[in-house]
């Protein structure tokens, strides 16, 4: 309600007004020595209070990926550096009263650079003569396969069978290269921290965070301070798609207020976004793919080759996706294979994105798929249909799992039924210098971490017989407020709004490991359930007690606990102000969850579209979408999920190009130069979902979050091929790619 009114409820609405404003000076160049840096007549401008060099502030390595310790990501930054790594690095801190003075004192900062040859070609970063990053105090924590004097941020890989030998016995093999840009996450809010000490000396920082644990544990390594002496308060965020699982913000106004005792804000201009944050990573996936005469898949072999950008943030963790939530949608296969290189390159860092490495692979396995297809003139969708993925079989490339839920073989029978599949494959002449073609692709991803994300809740009995709910988890538009008191309301036996869900302040929150990888409904849920029974538990001794008789006897149900054939009776509310008088224990619960399986959500999405054999210019007329994600929760929410999702999806294959020119400045900086969909770019959009129950999710569900943007660039890929037989493999596929590609197939 609070959003509906339009009440002041994000960052910028509450921090201080006498904040310091915060700004970087930034790098023009993508690979730079500073030589000598002069802030002596910056400083004199009035309303100016500091500027912070790289001499004023400590040098500690750390890594802004929030990602649970020790990190895999490397330590690979400093607050500031003499070294910058690409165009928008921050060389210089200026705090100041006004933007007036700050925009003044920037331009009287004097620089003066040795700018060095960078590395801008990712498939030349590996072993190049250029070391992005030669410092000796470089540090990986997990082992895994970093290397910085190779340019190496990660390596990864598997492999199960002898793929080479299982080849050679395939009746059909196809192999191709994919090629993936960088795409920004484009939420509307940008990053925003407010900083101030408190009372006691202690740093609170209030920041639009997907991950405010990890927030606390990355600004106390970066200042040298101990994480005792930082409290992070998340309150609402305007949207984060992952680009909030890295602390982009918070550590820059966290060390001028730590430095100054002034509270201070940041709030990043939209071409600061662009240039200065965290994007999907670029990837070149080569998948070969082959199968038995009736079409049976063998064998799946791929590679990745990941640019990491200038700093290492979610590097070494969003690659493995790439292959094993791709291959693990067949089987079971004879032999796979997944190897992975993940490189520096003097372009701005990559990070997490919704699908986080899974979107890459998936595209390029997808779109194999179809080309194994058309080489067997089978129907593209049959050849899906007879190699899904089953129930209760171990599958190697996803961690030796078993699934114990696949509603996939449904998925795509919805999916084809909602886009008339039979009747309209695969191209259809409509007489006015266009075609109207279908495509389709299939997907899974995860839900949650297994093994390593953790999750907690806590829920108090309140006076008058309602709940407080203490949650770790962050609400970033996702609606997991909304999921997570039903939750709560259904085990309780209440109605929602009887449950007040208190966002996250890691003073007084339970440890969560952050709202990422799909995590929330599956890992929080968990925890939710088990609270709740706890609490339940409790709740029945202390009704027992009052009643005088056992606990066994009595029934919870909801506004009362009662005996059976009796008149023993006694209300919640009642309850409530009992536990408040006279007692040695407290009507409230706390546990929390981890899994060590993470049941994958499927989806098929199938897609219709109108191609101008004139122009090239795809228009999107129907989307079909049909999602296991388990029980759906709350589907109004799961819906939304899926079609924004979609949308993003849409934005990806058909117009989102992050692109730099010769000197490595980013020329997509802005709204007018980085497209992405709007209305009435999205067609129709149909959602349905077709329910596996997963017997280890809470009431059965699964994750929702990610799996929606992973069919777009397939299914839009396939599509286009059908069309006019034009087989694109690198994104955007723009309408000139799709034209310049027809004129090639006329020659």
């Amino acid at each position: 309600m609070a959003l509906m009114a339009g009440r002041p409820v994000y960052t910028n609405d509450l921090a201080p007004k006498e904040s310091l404003i915060v700004k970087a000076l930034r790098s023009p160049h993508a690979f730079a020595k500073i030589v000598s840096i002069d802030t002596s007549k910056a400083e004199l401008v009035p309303g100016i209070e500091c500027i912070l060099t790289y001499k004023d502030v400590p040098k500690i390595r750390f890594t802004e990926a929030g990602q649970t310790y020790p990190e895999a990501s490397p330590y690979d930054r400093y607050i500031l550096e003499d070294i910058v790594r690409y165009v928008g690095d921050e060389v210089a801190l200026i705090a100041g009263n006004d933007m007036k003075a700050i925009n003044k004192a920037m331009k009287l900062i004097k620089v003066k650079y040795e700018v060095m040859e960078p590395v801008l070609d990712f498939r030349k970063a590996k072993d190049n003569p250029v070391i992005v990053h030669p410092e000796d105090d470089w540090a990986s924590l997990m082992p895994v396969g970093a290397d910085n004097k190779r340019n190496l941020c990660a390596q990864d890989g598997f492999v199960n069978g002898d793929v080479d030998e299982v080849f050679k016995e395939c009746a059909y093999v196809v192999e191709g290269t994919y090629h993936t840009l960088a795409n920004n996450q484009a939420m509307m809010e940008p990053f925003v921290t407010s900083t101030a000490l408190d009372a006691y000396g202690r740093l609170v920082v209030t920041s639009a965070t997907q991950i405010p644990f990890h927030v606390r544990r990355i600004v106390a390594r970066a200042l040298g301070i101990s994480k005792s002496k930082v409290r992070v308060v998340k309150p609402r965020i305007g949207g984060g798609f992952g680009a909030k699982q890295t602390a982009v913000s918070e550590v820059y106004p966290a060390v001028v207020t730590w430095l100054t005792g002034k509270p201070c804000k940041m709030v990043f201009t939209r071409k600061e976004v662009m240039i200065a944050s965290t994007s999907r990573h670029e990837m070149e996936v080569t998948v070969k793919i082959g199968a038995d005469a009736e079409g049976k898949l063998q064998a799946i072999d791929l590679y990745t080759l990941s640019n990491t950008g200038a700093y290492g943030e979610h590097g070494p963790t969003t690659v493995g996706l790439s292959g094993h939530k791709s291959i693990s949608l067949y089987g079971p296969l004879k032999a796979s294979r997944f190897k992975a290189d993940v490189v520096y390159t003097n372009t701005m860092s990559a990070g997490a994105y919704r699908g986080y490495g899974a979107t890459q692979g998936i595209f390029a396995l997808e779109s194999a798929m179809d080309e194994l297809a058309a080489k067997m003139h089978m129907d593209p969708m049959k050849l899906r249909e007879i190699n899904i993925i089953e129930e209760n079989v171990p599958v190697a490339s996803y961690y030796g799992e078993t699934f114990k839920s696949v509603g996939l073989g449904r998925c795509l029978k919805k999916a084809k039924e909602m886009i008339g599949w039979d009747e309209k494959y695969p191209v259809r002449d409509m007489g006015n210098g266009k075609v109207r073609a279908v495509g389709g692709a299939l997907a899974m991803q995860g839900s949650g971490i297994s093994g390593v994300d953790q999750a907690a809740v806590e829920i108090r009995l309140s006076d008058e017989g309602t709940y407080n709910m203490l949650i770790g988890a962050t609400d970033m538009g996702t609606g997991c407020d909304t999921i997570l008191a039903q939750m709560a309301a259904e085990c309780l036996e209440c109605d929602v709004d009887r449950i007040a869900v208190h966002g996250v302040d890691t003073d007084v929150s339970p440890y969560d490991t952050g709202s990422y990888a799909s995590s929330t409904t599956y890992v929080t849920g968990n925890a939710v359930i088990k609270t709740c029974e706890t609490l339940k538990n409790k709740m029945i001794h202390l009704a027992a007690e009052k009643m005088e008789c056992q606990p066994e006897e009595v029934i919870f149900e909801g506004d009362r606990f009662y005996v059976p054939d009796s008149e023993k009776e006694i209300t919640l509310e009642t309850l409530a102000t009992a536990s408040h008088f006279n007692r040695n224990d407290v009507m409230s619960a706390s546990e929390s969850f981890s899994s060590p399986v993470s049941p994958p959500p499927f989806m098929a999405g199938m897609v219709e579209i109108e191609l101008d054999k004139a122009t090239g210019q795809v228009e999107i007329i129907d989307y079909a979408a049909a999602v296991d994600c388990g029980t759906p929760i709350n589907e109004n929410l799961a819906r939304v999920q899926t079609e924004g999702g979609i949308v993003q999806g849409i934005g990806m294959a058909l117009y989102e190009n992050i692109q730099y020119r010769a000197d490595g400045a980013m020329i997509n900086n802005s709204f007018m130069q980085y497209k992405i969909p709007s209305r009435i770019d999205m067609g129709k959009l149909r959602v349905e979902f077709e329910s596996a129950y997963e017997p280890t999710g809470p009431f059965g569900a699964k994750s929702i979050g990610e799996i929606v943007i992973n069919t777009p660039s397939p299914a839009l890929a396939n599509a286009i091929y059908n069309a006019c037989g034009v087989r694109l493999r690198e994104l955007p596929m723009t309408s000139e790619r799709i034209k310049m590609g027809m004129l090639k197939l006329e020659k």
